[in-house]
C-alpha cells in the first residue's frame, strides 16, 4: 500500500493573542504535527491602531510600538514554546502594517501552503460572522485558508 503524502508542509498562523486566535494556533500545531509541517507565527502591529493608542496614551510613537512589539512577542513566544514541544519546526515574525497585507505578503514570501487564522480576533465582529482580518486574508491570500471558529 502507498505511503499518504502529506497536503501541507508549511502553515502560518496569524496571532494577535486573543482567545479566538490562540485557539487556532492550537489547532494549527496539532495539524502542523499531523502532517510534518514546519510552522510559522505572525504578530501583526497595526499601526492604524498603534497610532490610535499614541494620540490616546500621550505616548511617543517608538513608546507604543515597543509595547506592542512585547506583547507580541509574548503571544509568539507562548505558541513558540507549544510548537516546539511536540518537536515541530518553528519561526515566528513581528511585522508593522495593516494586517491583512502583512499576512497574506509573509505568506507569499515564505512559500506558505496554508494559513490558519482565527475567525474574529480582538476586534470583535465587524461583520456578522467574520471578522475584518479574516475575510481580507481570505480575499487575498496567495494559498489556502482555514478558518477556525
Amino acid at each position: 500500500m502507498e505511503q499518504p503524502t502529506n497536503i501541507f508542509r508549511h502553515i502560518l498562523v496569524p496571532t494577535d493573542g486573543s482567545e479566538p486566535a490562540t485557539t487556532a494556533g492550537k489547532f494549527a500545531i496539532r495539524l502542523a504535527a499531523e502532517q510534518g509541517a514546519r510552522i510559522t507565527f505572525v504578530y501583526v502591529v497595526d499601526t492604524t491602531v498603534a497610532n490610535e493608542l499614541r494620540d490616546l496614551s500621550g505616548k511617543t510613537a517608538q513608546q507604543v510600538l515597543q509595547e506592542l512589539e512585547r506583547t507580541g512577542q509574548r503571544h509568539l513566544d507562548y505558541l513558540t514554546r507549544r510548537a516546539t514541544a511536540v518537536q515541530l519546526t518553528v519561526a515566528h515574525h513581528i511585522r508593522k502594517g495593516t494586517p491583512s497585507t502583512e499576512i497574506t505578503e509573509l505568506a507569499g514570501e515564505q512559500d506558505v501552503d496554508l494559513i490558519v487564522i482565527a475567525q474574529v480576533g480582538h476586534r470583535g465582529p465587524r461583520r456578522i460572522l467574520i471578522g475584518n482580518v479574516t475575510e481580507r486574508v481570505i480575499e487575498t491570500a496567495p494559498c489556502p485558508v482555514l478558518v477556525v471558529k
